[in-house]
């Protein structure tokens, strides 16, 4: 058995290599706007206008100079100008620095406000305008955290500002997590390889955003339920099937295991491989844009406890060994008003479900839905607002051993959370935000948070 294992490892690692040999020696043309890969890759929010195109650090085209001089002061029209520049010699920039002052007022295990913050640096490289090859792309991410962790204090599975967590929990460095070679290889299909990240998953129009750009709470930035196995940064390839520059299908194979604070050459499917794969429809629903995601994971590693995830707040708790876990998940937007004039303005409903594998899994199923798009407020369309209900099962074969370790009864959770993002400039929104949660631990109160997010973009 053991030598299967050790042929199998060498056979995936051959296929590693041939992909990465073929992304950097195809020569054909693709779309300027694709840099990564679908279920992983660069996401900017939606164009609000004309001139917010212009000023956002993602866009590449250069296509509404006439309004670079509006509003803002010198350094950042300067510094929009020196963004678009270099965008358009194949090198765009996608930098944000979120701050967070959130703290538990009521309920859960701890009340009290603390400070924290990411660090969230992309460079997108097209060698196409670079005038190096068509068709190929180059996306490196960097990311860090600071200050003091709200994780824990309102006793939820869930962490209220997953992006205060993140890359590494314990730890404050800057960490690599993402240097991901694309290829496409026609305008519609693409291959890519190397180190990724996995929190742009599950794309959805009103919840995503990283926990900096939308909600905060982990709950409505994806599918939890695809945690357990998919990790958050390890090395990976795959290919999407591209329609209108967007993904429409993609399958991803990656490294069993985080190694979000290592290179990960050396973990290189030594413990297994993770499978994912996404399949997100366009539709056209009462004449409006929308979309309907269909996803599914799977990793073959052998899991023993539940182990300490930046995602998710769980105690170091061993389970009965298990080789495998999966999930299946499916989630939808659809905007109820737009504004013909000005692309990605307006607001809209969105919703997700999914299940997952109760052995290993402390979450069983998962529900969630709400509202999000630009404000409806007049003469404030650069602002935009969410409000989010999930509601998170906790698994029956996980939950007794988690009653064990916490000495409490578990339950199942949810909570709801609201959120204004208040544009001050094209590059900073503040954002006030409020969450009600009530624990999967029957022995806590419903916590209430409370708090303010700055987001600097540039």
């Amino acid at each position: 058995m053991a030598k299967i294992q050790l042929i199998s490892r060498r056979v995936v690692k051959l296929c590693f290599a041939v992909a990465l040999l073929l992304a950097t020696s195809a020569n054909i043309t693709a779309s300027a706007q694709y840099y990564g890969a679908p279920y992983y890759g660069a996401q900017c929010d939606a164009p609000t206008s004309c001139c917010d195109t212009c000023d956002s650090p993602c866009d590449t085209s250069g296509a509404c100079d006439s309004c670079g001089n509006e509003g803002g002061c010198l350094l950042c029209s300067n510094y929009t100008r020196f963004s678009k520049s270099l965008a358009s010699s194949g090198i765009a920039l996608q930098n944000n620095v979120t701050q967070f002052y959130m703290g538990n007022t009521t309920g859960g295990l701890e009340r009290e406000f603390r400070y924290s913050g990411h660090g969230d640096y992309v460079m997108n490289a097209d060698f196409g305008k670079l005038g190096i090859q068509e068709g190929l792309f180059l996306k490196i991410r960097a990311e860090h955290r600071f200050g003091e962790s709200l994780a824990g204090t309102t006793g939820a599975f869930l962490p209220s500002n997953v992006a205060a967590d993140l890359p590494v929990t314990d730890s404050d460095k800057l960490y690599i997590t993402n240097f991901l070679i694309t290829q496409a290889l026609s305008e519609n299909f693409v291959l890519f390889a190397g180190k990724l990240d996995t929190l742009d998953g599950d794309v959805n129009a009103f919840a995503h955003g990283r926990g900096i750009r939308q909600f905060s709470n982990l709950a409505f930035v994806g599918t939890p339920l695809a945690l357990r196995s998919v990790p958050y940064s390890t090395l990976g390839l795959g290919f999407a099937y591209l329609l209108d520059g967007e993904p429409l299908f993609s399958f991803t194979v990656l490294n069993a295991k985080d190694t979000a604070g290592t290179i990960g050459l050396n973990e290189l499917f030594e413990d297994g491989a993770a499978l994912t794969s996404e399949l997100r429809l366009p539709t056209q629903f009462m004449g409006k844009p929308g979309h309907q995601l269909f996803g599914g994971s799977w990793n073959s590693r052998s899991f023993v406890s539940l182990g300490q995830d930046p995602r998710i707040v769980l105690p170091n708790v061993p389970i009965a060994r298990q080789v495998g876990s999966w999930s299946l998940y499916w989630n939808m937007d659809q905007y109820v008003v737009t504004d013909p004039c000005k692309p990605g303005k307006g607001w809209g409903y969105f919703a997700r479900a999914g299940i997952a594998d109760r052995d290993t899994n402390p979450l069983a199923y998962y529900l969630s839905a709400g509202l999000g798009g630009t404000s409806p407020i007049a003469r404030r369309d650069n602002d935009s607002f969410g409000i989010g209900y999930y509601y998170s099962g906790t698994s029956n074969q996980i939950g007794p051993l988690l009653s064990i370790a916490l000495g409490s009864p578990i339950g199942d959770g949810q909570g709801v959370e609201l959120f204004y993002n208040a544009a001050v400039s094209p590059m900073l929104t503040i954002t006030p935000d409020l969450q009600v949660i009530s624990p999967s631990r029957d022995n806590l109160d419903t916590a209430l948070v409370a708090g303010l997010r700055v987001n600097l973009a540039f």
